[in-house]
């Protein structure tokens, strides 16, 4: 059976680390709401503080996001245990745990979540993000990979799959 393991804890606390140095490099760096090109026409960066889930949802919802946040940690904590172990799915919970705990900070002792990664692709303005953001869509994505490919349940836990059974003959 998977269970949270070393690996996982060091992947969402070195997920966290960054996520939370990265924030306080940009607060003390940069002015709210003002950009700073770093390549024009693609990629700036722009603090500003998000109210809301993610692309502003939920702006002024702020309880709700934090009781969100800790239902949504106690989910992937359940299925860290429904799907198998490897290296995939150590990696995707680690990052989803990291990511989610880095924004839960900033949402608790701020109010807001620090965003400053802001992109202009193919001349659109994308929402501004932070490093937990892209930890948690990455860690998506890989565990989308793992129920393509299978690897989100346990062979003992999968429906449809029985185990074979010696059959005894009455002669």
């Amino acid at each position: 059976m998977h269970k949270v393991n070393k690996k996982m804890i060091i992947i969402a606390s070195i997920a966290l680390i960054i996520d939370q140095i990265t924030k306080i490099i940009a607060t003390s760096y940069l002015k709210l709401n003002s950009g700073v090109k770093i390549i024009k026409n693609f990629f700036y960066l722009t603090l500003c503080h998000n109210e809301g889930a993610a692309w502003g949802i939920f702006s002024n919802a702020r309880f709700i996001i934090i009781i969100g946040t800790i239902a949504a940690i106690i989910l992937i904590y359940h299925y860290i245990y429904v799907f198998k172990e490897n290296t995939r799915n150590n990696v995707a919970f680690g990052l989803l745990i990291g990511g989610l705990a880095g924004n839960l900070i900033d949402r608790i002792i701020l109010g807001y979540v620090r965003d400053f990664l802001d992109f202009y692709i193919f001349k659109y303005d994308y929402p501004i993000f932070n490093v937990a953001d892209m930890c948690i869509v990455i860690g998506v994505l890989l565990l989308i990979i793992s129920v393509i490919k299978g690897d989100d349940k346990h062979e003992d836990n999968s429906k449809g799959k029985r185990r074979k059974t010696r059959q005894v003959s009455s002669e």
